[in-house]
């Protein structure tokens, strides 16, 4: 029976010894692991193991049409290669991936209808609810899948993007052109103290931040959703508790169509222009407000299931 039991255990190890290397070859080579229906169940769902696996489900070829599947490969790319490069990379844990075309028979396998999906594989035991990523709450920037990985591992990643000089670009030819406008103009600056001029500016930054513009930029949530078995695309996030971009436009759409209105109707009952083009911009005013106004309450109520609210106890 003892050397039933050290047969078994050299076994074990070199089993498990055999699947590391195989692993640690892979990472050298490629952040993220490609991994078909085969190579899935001998690394990451059959025993020994004593890693952790990061799996992204993911569907990239071209006929699937999933935009959101390439926007969190690139964010799932940028976390495993700086886990990769860091001085902290171990054995401990390891990122892979799982297309579609590739694994649809893993797909079946763990009920996935839905892609890109994140699911963390620990070293011992099934995966729990928590160590599925909730892609639709938290976004997919690296950054936030880097802390949900903390939470499940214990293993903190240092998320190092490649430079990018986009941004400084950008910068600069604003810069440039401001000044190029101040320089021509620069006999008559008068531009530069004129109310509406700031009071457009203020409303722009205004309406770009109640919208949930500075919400999209932290947490990188996708565009929309599509589903893949209907085919049916998702612009309005069904939870109070997140959002898609399409979403951030429409509202942003519609809170300037009301602000435009309530421009309209300030000017229809202050300016001196003749009683007909008043009542017309009155009018416009009156139906941009109610349109749109109507259409915000919709969204909300879509979002805040709860809603009207009630004040009275029962």
């Amino acid at each position: 029976l003892i050397l039933f039991n050290l047969y078994s255990l050299v076994i074990f190890i070199a089993l498990l010894s055999d699947k590391i290397s195989q692993l640690m070859d892979w990472s050298g080579r490629r952040a993220v692991i490609r991994m078909n229906g085969e190579k899935f169940r001998k690394f990451v769902k059959a025993p020994p193991r004593n890693y952790s696996v990061v799996v992204m489900f993911t569907a990239l070829q071209p006929q699937r049409q999933c935009g959101v599947c390439r926007q969190a490969d690139e964010e799932y790319q940028i976390l495993a290669n700086s886990w990769r490069y860091s001085n902290a990379f171990t054995n401990r844990i390891f990122f892979a991936s799982v297309d579609f075309d590739d694994g649809s028979d893993v797909f079946q396998m763990l009920n996935l209808n839905s892609a890109p999906t994140f699911i963390h594989f620990p070293p011992k035991g099934k995966p729990k609810r928590p160590d599925t990523y909730e892609l639709q709450v938290r976004g997919f920037g690296a950054e936030q899948i880097a802390r949900w990985i903390a939470d499940r591992t214990d293993v903190h990643i240092r998320v190092l993007r490649p430079p990018s000089y986009a941004g400084p670009l950008m910068l600069g030819l604003l810069l440039a052109a401001i000044g190029s406008l101040v320089y021509l103009r620069r006999n008559n600056l008068d531009f530069l103290f004129n109310r509406n001029t700031w009071a457009f500016a203020a409303l722009g930054i205004v309406l770009i931040m109640t919208s949930g513009q500075m919400w999209n930029h932290i947490r990188g949530p996708p565009y929309a959703h599509k589903n893949p078995n209907t085919g049916q695309v998702s612009y309005i996030h069904g939870s109070s508790q997140a959002q898609f971009v399409a979403e951030t436009h429409i509202v942003l759409l519609f809170n300037a169509a009301v602000t435009l209105g309530m421009v309209l109707l300030h000017e229809a009952a202050t300016s001196s222009m003749d009683v007909g083009k008043r009542k017309i911009m009155c009018v416009a005013g009156i139906v941009l407000v109610a349109l749109f106004f109507s259409w915000l309450l919709s969204i909300f109520r879509a979002k805040y299931h709860g809603y009207p609210y009630s004040f009275l106890m029962s």
